[in-house]
């Protein structure tokens, strides 16, 4: 696969050396669209050169598939026909999606270019919120009612369906436009010309609201196995369709800006290259401020117990220790809810079996752990008198601290995501180093208040 990018991009280097535009425009319609658009990421001086030269539906096939600032780039250096050619053909969410992240200036540019029905089109998908169904719905679809016959919905088909997205499903409306069923078109295939849509239809259909959230569409897409669905008003009325190619993209971007967040850092709405220095930097300090004054307050715990280590210092050696621990099993407790959560496996409303999962879990870490640190603590003593006459004590101190604390990281790890879910948060922000820090400072009350239980008396 490498041997044929680099062939195609010196055909390509060749080819442009020439400047012959009638070879370049040949050579460009020759090659798949995946190729193309490599071509474009690989030669991004040329990017503009490479749309404007191919066929218009093969220019909308590759810009679309392009990341955001490529196509950027491209409009900025087109003719202003050639980009009003483009955004004329691409297919309304494809276009809206590229549209919404433009400043507001240029949006209004762009928007003169589009032809009255494309505009008002256009217009209405972007009035719609942010991150909702509306924004990534295709207007253009194939309808029919129920009193057609199977031979009605082909004379349909031919006549409608040149500017669908899609023609796997045909949806069925009655007379005020609100949806009945969706058939697949096998369905249609496989029966009698003179057969009724009636008779096919069991209206069991799936719809998505218009104001529904896309994440929550992409759930819906992966529960029911469908390339499309269509999208209804609160009246029940058909506006559009959804088709899955739209919604691998938003579960792309869910996931980046997942990972992101789950980093410590806001979501970067730009690709990290691109990013200006100080815009990435107010993306980042935010979060390291908040988890740089929690970790100030295990300093402060530390002082509170400053008599405690002044009087058993060995207590000290362990601290780096107990708290890793926990800020691990925190971590490592948030990164598999919030996947979960993501992929749909769990919701808030499993949270008590959840908690049952995770204090066994805790339990049984926590146990293997707090053996190998009473382990740790008799098989040293063996070689050295570091810990004392009482390292037994300080040994289950150890001990007893790490199941105490993993015990506890993985509680607050599984718990929080689903806490700043329910209360309308993005449950992603619950991000390891948040944990981590929160178990820091938690960890050591749990560690000090253990030893002064075994050791009161004794060291303390």
């Amino acid at each position: 696969m490498e041997l044929e990018e680099q062939t195609i991009q010196e055909q390509f280097e060749q080819v442009i050396a020439t400047e012959d535009k009638l070879a370049i425009r040949d050579f460009l319609n020759n090659q798949n669209i995946a190729d193309v658009a490599d071509l474009v990421m690989e030669n991004e001086d040329y990017a503009a050169q490479i749309i404007a030269n191919l066929s218009i539906h093969r220019a909308a096939s590759t810009f679309k598939i392009l990341d955001f600032h490529t196509q950027k780039t491209i409009v900025a250096n087109l003719p202003s026909f050639k980009t009003a050619e483009l955004l004329n053909e691409l297919q309304a969410d494809d276009r809206t999606d590229f549209l919404e992240d433009l400043p507001k200036e240029v949006l209004r540019d762009l928007i003169k270019l589009l032809e009255p029905e494309e505009r008002l089109i256009t217009l209405s998908l972007l009035g719609y919120p942010e991150d909702s169904v509306g924004r990534l719905m295709n207007p253009d679809y194939v309808f029919v009612f129920e009193h057609n016959t199977v031979e009605e919905v082909f004379q349909i088909i031919r006549k409608h369906a040149k500017n669908s997205e899609t023609i796997d499903v045909i949806y069925v409306i009655n007379d005020h436009g609100q949806l009945i069923d969706d058939l697949r078109i096998k369905e249609f295939i496989l029966a009698a010309p003179d057969k009724k849509v009636q008779e096919l239809m069991d209206e069991r259909v799936i719809s998505l609201n218009v104001n529904d959230d896309q994440e929550y569409a992409n759930q819906v897409f992966r529960m029911n196995n469908r390339v499309a669905l269509p999208v209804v008003d609160d009246n029940n009325v058909l506006l559009g369709i959804i088709t899955i190619d739209d919604i691998l993209w938003v579960a792309s971007e869910e996931f980046s800006e997942d990972m992101q967040k789950m980093g410590g850092t806001e979501a970067l709405d730009e690709p990290y290259l691109e990013m200006p220095i100080l815009r990435l930097f107010r993306k980042r300090v935010g979060w390291m401020v908040i988890l740089f004054i929690g970790e100030m307050l295990t300093a402060s715990v530390m002082t509170h117990f400053e008599d405690e280590i002044a009087k058993a210092v060995i207590l000290a050696l362990f601290v780096p220790l107990i708290i890793s621990s926990g800020g691990n099993s925190g971590s490592q407790a948030s990164t598999l809810i919030i996947q979960a959560m993501a992929v749909g496996e769990i919701t808030v409303a499993d949270w008590w079996r959840i908690l049952r999962r995770e204090i066994i879990s805790g339990l049984l870490i926590g146990s293997v752990l707090g053996l190998l640190g009473l382990m740790r603590v008799l098989v040293w003593q063996q070689f050295t008198d570091i810990y004392g006459e009482h390292y037994i004590f300080i040994g289950l101190t150890v001990g007893v601290s790490l199941m105490g604390v993993v015990l506890w990281g993985t509680l607050s790890g599984s718990m929080l995501p689903l806490l700043l879910k329910r209360v309308g948060f993005d449950p992603a922000v619950s991000s390891a180093p948040f944990v981590a820090t929160l178990v820091d400072v938690t960890g050591l009350i749990i560690y000090f208040s253990v030893a002064y239980m075994f050791l009161q008396g004794l060291l303390l």
